[in-house]
């Protein structure tokens, strides 16, 4: 037999080799791997009570990350981070307007064909699936003349109409324009579906469900696969599900210490929050807490089906499942009524669970970790030279093996510039112009000057939180969380000059930092 015909019967018997193996045999060859992301969940919302099959089925049987975080508390920037495993500054989305680089043709071009999805089908040979909400935003603006709705977002006539699939995307269901619940349109590899309001075939979080188990039911079985789900809930509209609309009637917002206080020694947009808030807007945010928390049980029965649909499979043991959310949220902490933007923590605290092969069960990890890591993460899991790209994040890898001696950070980067107009909020001419966000009583969630960089510093010796507002006063803020964990205090007159100086330096230094110079960990002492 001649050579080449001995290559071509191996090349047969290799073939049929794979024909006869199991989905879950082919599956094996390298790992799966799901991400779920919400969207405005923070740990404070009441972390996962309301998700008891999440939580049984990911952190029970994973590992919980006690200290992740985001780099900007916002929904564009933040899933750019997601997508790209850099910090706005790298790559340019800097708010959700178009001028802040959200969905823009500039973001297309740029940093789409380099983000982790785009590598993980062209590079390691993974079939990839998205499902949901992408790079949305609806900014509504009102001027002396007139109010109108700035669209900075997917599906969009300026970033390109639904017709634009990112590349890297085998499969594309993606969310036209804000999260919504009912009547919206879908991207279904391009082309736009309409959906009305009848619960049982229009529910977003359940469509997305049902879109997520027909992939893995007819996806191909030698090819590992990697899937994003990215839900509505909990974002408003808050819609519920008809069979969750009465749960948590007796649940509220929580009360902590920084609940409905004034924001004294905070930047100037925190300090024009009225205190006490009146009673009505108390019953808005409560309100608002509880649909919340009924949206989120629509992902939870979502977690579940995709869980049961792997296992099924075969292939649950070979996939991991990250589950986390774009930023956090707040409900009346320092008498903000809702929603994130802000430096503190309720805003850019989020969940991380984390279930997969090699992964011990019930596990915490209290390493500071952040949203940027998730992109080369994944890559690290689908064998991808990190090196070859210009990352700022770092593989979970070895502390999701539980690796011992681990080099990591101690401090990350938050950045994040305000939106803002010239034209004054005609209710609310005495703030002057330049806020947006603004509610009835005239407390205004965001501005052009809500512009700021802070160093979150975490180890065994220190937990502090370092901000330079960029605006005429030049604000900063320092918070000791270990003595402060709900940041009541501003220390930055008080405490020590050179920590000051230290940490102004660390901060100047990430605030340039890129790839490389962004994974390697500073040596930071603030003494």
């Amino acid at each position: 037999m001649s050579r080449s015909a001995v290559a071509a019967v191996a090349r047969g018997l290799a073939l049929a080799a794979l024909l006869v193996l199991s989905p879950a045999q082919a599956a094996r060859q390298r790992p799966n791997v799901v991400l779920i992301v919400t969207d405005d969940q923070d740990v404070f919302l009441g972390g996962m009570t309301p998700m008891k099959k999440t939580d049984a089925l990911i952190a029970q049987m994973g590992v919980s990350f006690l200290n992740a975080y985001v780099p900007s508390a916002l929904c564009c920037p933040s899933r750019a981070s997601i997508l790209t495993g850099k910090y706005p500054h790298n790559h340019h989305v800097v708010n959700n307007t178009l001028e802040g680089n959200c969905s823009s043709k500039s973001w297309q071009k740029i940093q789409e064909p380099n983000t982790f999805p785009a590598l993980l089908k062209s590079m390691c040979g993974y079939q990839t699936f998205f499902a949901g909400k992408y790079l949305n935003e609806l900014l509504f603006v009102i001027t002396e003349t007139e109010s109108q709705s700035v669209f900075s977002q997917y599906g969009a006539e300026d970033a390109g109409g639904v017709s634009h699939v990112p590349p890297g995307w085998s499969f594309w269901y993606a969310l036209e324009k804000n999260s919504k619940y009912y009547n919206y349109t879908l991207s279904v590899n391009g082309k736009a579906r309409r959906h009305g309001e009848n619960y049982s075939v229009d529910y977003l979080t359940d469509v997305l469900a049902n879109m997520s188990l027909d992939f893995l039911e007819y996806k191909s079985n030698f090819e590992p696969f990697f899937m994003m789900i990215s839900t509505p809930a909990p974002h408003s509209p808050w819609t519920a599900a008809p069979q969750y609309k009465n749960s948590f009637q007796n649940v509220s917002a929580p009360r902590n210490s920084n609940f409905n206080i004034h924001g004294k020694n905070k930047h100037w947009l925190i300090r024009q929050a009225k205190t006490p808030m009146t009673n009505s807007s108390i019953q808005f945010l409560d309100d608002a807490y509880r649909k919340r928390w009924q949206t989120l049980l629509s992902v939870d029965d979502l977690v579940e089906k995709l869980v049961k649909k792997l296992e099924v499979h075969g292939e649950l043991d070979n996939t991991y499942i990250f589950y986390t959310s774009d930023n956090g949220f707040h409900t009346g902490q320092f008498s903000l009524p809702i929603d994130k933007r802000q430096l503190y923590e309720f805003d850019i605290k989020v969940p991380l669970l984390v279930r997969g092969p090699g992964i011990k069960p019930n596990q915490t990890n209290k390493m500071l970790v952040a949203n940027i890591d998730l992109g080369p993460t994944i890559l690290d899991i689908a064998g991808y030279d990190l090196n070859k790209t210009q990352m700022d994040g770092m593989s979970l890898l070895p502390l999701l093996r539980g690796d011992k001696n681990v080099t990591w950070r101690s401090d990350f980067l938050v950045e994040y510039q305000g939106e803002g107009y010239n034209g004054s909020d005609p209710t609310c001419p005495g703030l002057g112009p330049g806020v947006t966000h603004c509610f009835p009583d005239c407390v205004c969630e965001d501005s052009y000057n809500n512009t700021y960089a802070c160093v979150r510093t975490m180890s065994a010796s220190w937990d502090l939180q370092y901000c330079e507002f960029d605006d005429r006063e030049v604000f900063v803020e320092v918070y000791n969380l270990t003595a402060d964990p709900h940041q009541i205090n501003n220390i930055a007159k008080t405490i020590d000059q050179e920590i000051l100086e230290k940490m102004n330096y660390r901060l100047m230094m990430l605030q340039s930092c890129s790839g490389a110079t962004c994974r390697t960990p500073g040596v930071f002492d603030p003494g």
